[in-house]
């Protein structure tokens, strides 16, 4: 006797589960752009940084170079005095002079090297263009919204945290926070009701004697519907969330990071300013003076030698610290342009 049997079933998800579970993909694969976003940002800020630094070593090189020529002029000076026995060259002063020439060089060489190592970070960003040209000055880089840091005492948060609340990062944050409150309402579809229907063909031959039977065909429907929920659904509705919860305290965080570093640069910003001001103005200007005004008394022999070699000293330490506080001011406008990133899209 042949017979055999077969059947179809077909579950249907609880409630909005599938449409759900669609829109949770959408949000998580809408991270990528604002992701991508704050990356491209992120090495835009860090080149410019590496680009800065390496600015700053050849600049102070170049200085350092210009000034070399003067030291090498008082240190023939210095020798020929004192071979002459005229004047009041004394031998501790030719010393001193080929001393002083030869820190320059050991400087110069601490640079150099310095704009080496930078150099060749940069060649993992831009490859054969991080080879640095001859530059006269940094570049230009101004602040995308000064506006925002006009205030002298304090600043603009509310301004500050308007702006920074579309920054990309935050964007990908606030995606993320979309598809866990998704996924609250996802696991509370667990509460409701499974739907279910099966259909069964049975086919039967006929029997010993030669006479026929019916073949057999049932459909069902089942129906699941939850009863005891405290060790299934309603923990994972309470993990949903928890995991919302933390995305959201994640967004708040996030954002205070931005605006405290925000903060932490404008006052940084503020400070190089005045010093900058105060070198350009005052320190550069009244140590040239004292250079040339001590080297004129030497050279009427009315100075001294170290008071002259010390003076010039000191105003090539300031014009090498000149380049570097623009150096600095000019970084911390490169990081305060990527926390005031702005992403393409938003919630």
């Amino acid at each position: 006797m042949t017979q055999f049997s077969v059947g179809i079933s077909q579950k249907f998800p609880r409630g909005d589960s599938l449409a759900l579970a669609k829109q949770q993909k959408q949000q998580i694969a809408a991270q990528q752009p604002m992701l991508r976003q704050d990356r491209e940002a992120r090495v835009e800020a860090t080149v410019s940084q590496l680009w800065l630094e390496a600015t700053r070593a050849q600049l102070s090189v170049e200085r350092i170079e210009r000034d070399r020529s003067l030291f090498e002029q008082l240190a023939d000076v210095a020798e020929v005095s004192y071979a002459s026995a005229f004047g009041m060259t004394r031998q501790d002063d030719v010393i001193r002079a080929q001393l002083e020439l030869t820190r320059l060089e050991d400087r110069l060489t601490d640079l150099r090297q310095q704009q080496e190592a930078v150099e060749r970070q940069l060649s993992e960003w831009l490859g054969s263009e991080a080879i640095m040209p001859v530059v006269a000055d940094f570049p230009g880089l101004e602040l995308e919204e000064p506006k925002l840091f006009t205030a002298v005492e304090r600043p603009n948060r509310q301004a500050w945290y308007e702006r920074v609340r579309y920054h990309p990062a935050v964007l990908a944050v606030d995606k993320s926070i979309d598809a866990m409150e998704i996924g609250v309402d996802a696991a509370r579809q667990q509460y409701k009701p499974e739907w279910g229907v099966s259909a069964q063909y049975g086919y039967r031959e006929d029997d010993p004697m030669g006479g026929s039977r019916a073949d057999l065909f049932s459909v069902g429907v089942t129906f699941d519907l939850p009863i005891f929920t405290e060790n299934r659904q309603d923990k994972r509705v309470a993990a949903a969330a928890s995991r919302y919860e933390s995305a959201q305290y994640q967004r708040e965080s996030l954002i205070r990071e931005l605006i405290a570093r925000l903060e932490t640069n404008w006052a940084k910003l503020s400070r190089l300013d005045e010093r900058l001001a105060l070198y350009g103005n005052r320190l550069l200007p009244e140590l040239s003076e004292q250079a040339e005004a001590s080297l004129n008394a030497y050279n009427n022999d009315d100075g001294d030698f170290a008071e002259a070699v010390r003076a010039r000293i000191d105003e090539t330490n300031a014009s090498v610290e000149l380049i570097g506080l623009k150096a600095q001011r000019l970084k911390v406008i490169s990081d305060i342009n990527y926390l005031l990133s702005q992403g393409t899209s938003s919630r």
